[in-house]
């Protein structure tokens, strides 16, 4: 029973996502405005001499830390990765940070793959359509890897593959 098992943890592909790329404001510019934001309610809540709205400039502080945790945890691999695609000969998954949910496919539910050089639009049989961007993979040879891992699932499940045609 083990052999099997490792053998599929062999035949599974793993690929970290770059979710700062799709982010409208970049993890620097993030991390940036966040520790400014830290800077400004902590000189707010512990200068205040008054007294009378410290309880707001704290809140606003917790608010800045929370906030600063939240740009940290989604944009690195604190935690491990937390933004992926993964494909296995029983399911692919796509997952695009920590709080965000996974969105899981099995193989014998697939219907018609369309691979395009920067995703990947996945048919359920049930007409689901779920869409695999692939611009967030920072090396083009990861992208080529779950591109024939996709292929080669096609065959062997025979599920309706299509490919976009390049231009160059």
């Amino acid at each position: 029973m083990a052999a099997s098992g490792s053998s599929s943890a062999r035949s599974s592909l793993f690929i970290q996502l770059s979710p700062s790329r799709s982010a409208k404001l970049s993890f620097t510019i993030q991390l940036l405005l966040t520790l400014l934001w830290v800077i400004w309610a902590a000189m707010l809540a512990f200068s205040d001499k008054t007294g009378g709205d410290s309880f707001l400039f704290y809140a606003f502080f917790g608010l800045a830390v929370a906030f600063l945790i939240y740009v940290i945890l989604q944009n690195t691999s604190v935690f491990g990765f937390q933004s992926y695609i993964e494909v296995t000969p029983e399911y692919l998954v796509r997952k695009h940070g920590i709080f965000r949910p996974k969105h899981i496919v099995a193989i014998p539910n697939i219907q018609a793959v369309h691979i395009t050089p920067l995703a990947l639009r996945v048919t359920e049989k049930d007409d689901t359509q779920t869409y695999f961007d692939l611009k967030q993979i920072r090396k083009r040879r990861d992208k080529e890897k779950i591109k024939s891992k996709v292929r080669d699932l096609a065959s062997e499940y025979s599920f309706e593959l299509t490919e976009a045609e390049r231009s160059r």
